[in-house]
């Protein structure tokens, strides 16, 4: 039997039209500060350590659409973000540039979408 190698998750990479301004809007809600930064790359990590967030510029980025739109550009993945408190954070995410989905779809979550239209979500343990 072989051992397993050893599999650790480093960061999750989201596309953007400009990584350095998706990231700087990630920064402001986060407060993450910048590990690594490259003319098409950015990565920001928590200050307690774990996987970061890194930002890559791809000329040919389209936004998603949510709610699903059949034949419109799919989302592949979102943030869920856990919050102590939804109108606050939900204020902050606005105030650092996102914007706020018309659709809602649960009362203990706010969908936001951020700078380059990727959504996320504002939640809060029931």
């Amino acid at each position: 039997m072989t051992s397993r190698p050893r599999l650790t998750l480093s960061t999750i990479v989201l596309d953007a039209p400009d990584a350095h301004e998706l990231a700087a809007f990630y920064q402001r809600l986060l407060g993450w500060e910048v590990e690594r930064e490259e003319s098409d790359w950015v990565k920001i990590v928590p200050p307690g350590g774990g996987p970061g967030l890194s930002f890559q510029t791809e000329a040919d980025y389209v936004r998603p659409a949510w709610p699903a739109v059949p034949g419109a550009q799919q989302m592949m993945m979102h943030l869920d973000i856990e919050v102590d408190d939804l109108d606050s954070a939900s204020a902050l995410a606005r105030a650092a540039g996102a914007a706020l989905s018309d659709h809602q779809p649960e009362d203990d979550t706010r969908v936001h979408f951020d700078p380059a239209g990727h959504p996320f979500c504002l939640w809060v343990r029931s």
